[in-house]
């Protein structure tokens, strides 16, 4: 069977926003962490939260407005359909869908929930030395450190579920045989006979990237 999906035609499944978005993220989370860990590096984990906000918020909007396969319309299914893709799982089956399946779905939505609220509580969270979120002073010192606690919990939770998914695509990479890496890289998707025939509807990235500028400017006169 991993030969004949080899074998199968493309079909362009990923917009470029999406992927730009997709591996953009991976690059700050991964900064996000070191300059968490690391003193003397909070400057840099303040901007950092920044771009992560204006990724998150250009997400929702593109969830929206962005291409077919990146729509919440498109990936986000009901439970029934997330626990009938896992019993399909349990029986050794792997049905398979032009973007994300109903799982993957609900990761994407858990994902840019938390990235949300790490992002919002960072905006007024302090380390009580240097470091001040720029909203700081709309809320009281006890709210700041309230927040404050949820943005160090909240990122441990964020890790949790960064690492379920590196497990997940691995999974599918090594038991499944099918790679979802490529596509997020390629933009193409390999789709058996009964997909191959439907393209989804992509739009210009020109609106991608006149989304992220409205976003972009928006945190910029919110933190300025």
């Amino acid at each position: 069977m991993a030969d004949g999906h080899h074998s199968l035609p493309t079909t362009i499944v990923w917009d470029l926003p999406t992927r730009l978005f997709h591996w953009t993220l991976v690059g700050l989370m991964i900064v996000q962490w070191w300059t968490a860990e690391n003193s003397g590096t909070m400057n840099y984990h303040v901007w950092g939260g920044y771009a992560v906000l204006v990724l998150v918020l250009f997400r929702l909007i593109w969830g929206v407005a962005g291409s077919e396969t990146a729509r919440f319309g498109d990936f986000v299914r009901g439970p029934g359909a997330a626990l009938a893709y896992v019993k399909a799982l349990l029986r050794g089956e792997t049905p398979l869908y032009l973007g994300h399946n109903p799982m993957g779905g609900w990761s994407i939505v858990l994902m840019l929930i938390l990235l949300l609220v790490q992002a919002g509580t960072g905006l007024f969270a302090n380390d009580d030395i240097l470091i001040e979120g720029p909203l700081y002073s709309w809320v009281s010192k006890d709210t700041s450190d309230w927040l404050t606690g949820i943005h160090h919990f909240n990122f441990n939770l964020l890790l949790a579920v960064i690492a379920l998914h590196v497990v997940a695509v691995l999974f599918y990479l090594l038991v499944k045989r099918e790679n979802l890496i490529h596509p997020m890289l390629s933009g193409r998707k390999r789709l058996p006979p009964e997909l191959a025939g439907q393209v989804p509807r992509l739009v210009s990235p020109w609106r991608g990237l006149a989304a992220l500028v409205v976003v972009g400017l928006s945190v910029w006169l919110l933190v300025r």
